[in-house]
């Protein structure tokens, strides 16, 4: 890996001339071994990048804060990924941001940096401030910071005029804190970054299956004898995910893959754990793979449905003991129009015949799925087909089948189950009460999108972001950018500089905190947090290197020294007892969130504990009927004029959520750059464009608004005609705010129509 790590880049490299090759045809291998080393010695060193990425994801490590794929019962030496290397490496970087960076650049510099740039610099050391006027950050002393938020937060008018933001990295007790802090103040503006990704899946699973999150254990994908991956790309965003595939198809399980885009991972994975992934061919995993036209996933769930309700292969008495509404869901499926249906796929009968026949012939079925389906206009009654799907013949609650949405963020299951929830369920709320002595507000508060419209419209003066990068992670950037501006402060806990931290309101802090890699040492002696995976298991987190600063502080001594500046006498919630004693922290959750009863104990075996999961269990269903229920939603897909395409926003690999880790795709062919379309040949020769051409990309609403991003290099690529797809957050301005998914309002980045106009060179 070399000696000493590198220093950060400079001058910002040009993203917009990228070179392109052929996309691969396997994902890993010694490749992904080379790209590792490469990026951990760069960041960290040998020796601080050789013990480090020892004990990620080990019982007695830390976990990775990247994506939230669980951990196997038996772990490997290096139970880690290629992208999972490259985020520990980010955080545990010996690249420093300190004071005297901010005073060799003002915020309108920083402004003008590339997200790539800004995360490169490093480590922030202390807290800095930036006065109203000012153009620079300063630094300042963690008392006076507390100071400042809590005499903002004192002089509003409602504590609904206060958002509290957080991102999916945060631990669970880091969670709890921040919730019981923000109902204590006595608002639910609690939006976290479940409003643009899965709140789709939790809004159709909970009226399904009365449990937002998925059914199934990594035992289950083990056993099953076909699984479906539809909107999902394991080989770039859940890379382990590739090594439990490998597990299920060895053991006899079929994988079809529903997706616009070929992914390298899904056709061919080469194990770097493994002799055969290193030097031979790998396996492959995908048995058949249907290009489906993006948002046509309904239609062929629904036409699956049909196929076997005609035959009569279904499972009769599991639909009459254990579930509602069949009647008016077969009549509804019966209905599906077969021309209809190939439409909006752009699927051959044949295809999805093929398909049917590996269905009727497996007993056990999952189904995993990811953005692909969540970021639709449409998302929700997707996934709900997918429930009636998997409900036909009973694959719900039993061994090998089930629901498995795959989160992306490596605690953002935990946080919402730690209740960072706009819309809290009145349960939960008592049991703050009972717990803390304090009424907890009532009303349901403000996500995502409210909340920039809240921002927006002056009626939130106060942004308190725990972790992530807001500003660039949301929809209709320039709307997005005007309303964060528009607050008076705004306020981010973070370890390292994006974005969000150069667009602010008239007066900005930034709190460094500790990462998952680094010891967290208080009062009360060396402490621990923990998380919950994708699929509901939970563990513990120690993480084992210096702190990258002596000013930092951990996320729950920063939410507890915050209530106490803003409470000071007046609460009865132990905040500095929390600080200095996590197990504190871990009593009480136990005592108001359900299935963390003893949790101290439970999170201390090896490996964790998982949480209880009704449909999975028992097969009982916390629904409002009591029963799975079945629904018979409207066929819906998005409807493309003449000469437009659809477009998708998607991750390069080189990439995580908001994240840049470097400029290449090399699975897509993509090097050097960012700002490329992957269109259909025949499309782009309609658009009256080559390959390497350069395109405009305008997206056309039904208000006869546009929104434009210039200078993307056009790329042949394999994806159904009428689709397209670009990398986020560039192509986020093409979203505008009120584009959502119906129910979940989620922000709909997979369906965007759009135009290419051939670009003009003199604004590249």
């Amino acid at each position: 890996m070399g000696g000493m790590a590198k220093k950060p880049p400079v001058g910002d490299p040009v993203q917009d001339a990228p070179r392109v090759s052929a996309p691969k045809k396997a994902a890993a291998g010694l490749p992904a071994v080379g790209h590792t080393v490469a990026a951990a010695g760069a960041q960290m060193g040998a020796r601080r990048a050789t013990l480090t990425l020892l004990k990620v994801n080990q019982k007695d490590g830390f976990d990775c804060p990247g994506c939230a794929w669980p951990e196997p019962e038996h772990r490997h030496t290096f139970e880690f990924c290629e992208n999972g290397a490259k985020a520990v490496a980010e955080e545990a970087t010996l690249r420093r941001v300190t004071p005297d960076f901010f005073a060799e650049h003002p915020v309108a510099d920083l402004a003008r940096r590339s997200g790539y740039w800004l995360g490169q610099q490093g480590r922030i050391t202390q807290p800095m401030y930036l006065a109203e006027g000012a153009e620079r950050y300063e630094a300042v002393p963690w008392e006076r910071a507390f100071e400042l938020v809590a005499d903002e937060l004192g002089a509003l008018d409602s504590p609904d005029e206060a958002v509290f933001y957080t991102s999916g990295r945060t631990s669970n007790e880091a969670a709890f804190l921040f919730q019981l802090f923000a109902r204590e103040f006595g608002t639910n503006n609690l939006p976290d970054c479940s409003n643009m990704c899965h709140e789709s899946s939790g809004s159709a699973l909970t009226e399904t299956l009365g449990v937002g999150k998925g059914s199934v254990l990594l035992e289950d994908l083990y056993q099953a004898e076909l699984i479906i991956v539809a909107g999902q790309n394991p080989g770039t965003n859940h890379p382990r995910m590739l090594s439990a595939l490998e597990k299920a198809k060895q053991g006899g399980a079929t994988i079809v893959t529903v997706n616009p885009l070929p992914e390298a991972g899904l056709e061919r994975f080469r194990n770097p754990q493994k002799a055969s992934g290193l030097a031979g061919g790998g396996t492959v995993l995908t048995d058949l793979f249907l290009p489906v036209r993006l948002g046509g996933d309904q239609a062929l769930f629904r036409a699956l449905g049909r196929l076997l309700i005609e035959a009569d292969a279904v499972d009769r008495d599991f639909i009459a003991e254990h579930t509602h509404g069949f009647a008016e869901y077969q009549a509804a499926a019966l209905a599906a129009d077969w021309d209809e249906v190939l439409r909006a796929t752009g699927l051959d009968r044949a295809d999805i015949d093929r398909l049917d026949a590996l269905v009727r012939k497996a007993k056990s079925v999952v189904v995993c799925w990811a953005m692909g389906l969540t970021q639709h206009k449409h998302a929700v009654p997707t996934i709900r087909e997918v429930v009636n799907f998997l409900l036909l013949r009973g694959n719900v609650g039993r061994p090998g089948a089930g629901v498995c949405p795959v989160r992306g963020h490596s605690n953002v299951q935990g946080d919402r189950t730690m209740g960072i929830f706009e819309r809290p369920p009145a349960a939960f709320l008592d049991a703050l009460r009972d717990e803390f002595g304090f009424e907890p507000p009532r009303q349901h508060g403000l996500d995502v999108v409210r909340a920039i419209r809240a921002l927006r419209d002056g009626e939130a003066k106060v942004f308190f972001a725990m972790g992530g990068n807001f500003v660039a992670a949301s929809p209709d950037t320039a709307v997005t950018e005007a309303a964060m501006r528009q607050a008076r402060l705004t306020v981010h806990v973070s370890t390292k500089l994006n974005r969000s931290h150069v667009v602010t309101g008239a007066r900005a802090l930034i709190l460094p905190t500790l990462g998952r890699t680094e010891k967290d040492r208080q009062a009360g002696g060396e402490q621990f947090v923990s998380v919950e995976d994708s699929m509901g298991m939970v563990h513990a987190s120690r993480g084992g290197l210096a702190p990258a600063s002596p000013q930092l502080l951990s996320e729950p001594a920063i939410v507890s020294r915050l209530a106490r500046a803003v409470f000071g006498d007046r609460s009865r919630v132990p905040w500095a007892d929390f600080e200095q004693d996590y197990d504190l922290i871990r009593d009480r959750i136990s005592r108001v969130v359900p299935g963390f009863g003893d949790f101290n104990a439970k999170v201390r075996r090896p490996g964790g504990f998982t949480l209880p999961h009704a449909p999975r269990d028992s097969r009982t269903f916390p629904t409002a009927t009591g029963k799975a229920n079945f629904t018979a939603a409207p066929l819906e897909y998005p409807q493309v004029p003449e000469g437009r395409l659809l477009l998708q926003t998607l991750r390069s690999h080189d990439q995580y959520n908001t994240t840049i880790y470097g400029l290449d795709d090399r699975y897509r062919g993509i090097k050097g750059g960012r700002r490329v379309v992957l269109v259909h040949p025949g499309d782009a020769a309609a658009a009256g464009l080559r390959d390497g051409d350069y395109a405009d990309l305008v997206s056309e609403w039904t208000d006869g608004s546009e929104r434009r991003a210039d200078g993307f290099r056009v790329v042949h690529y394999p994806t159904p005609r009428g689709c397209a797809a670009a990398y986020y957050p560039e192509t986020n301005v093409l979203i505008p705010l009120d584009h959502t998914a119906d129910t979940s309002n989620t922000p709909a980045a997979k369906s965007v129509v759009i135009r290419l106009e051939v670009a003009d060179p003199t604004r590249r």
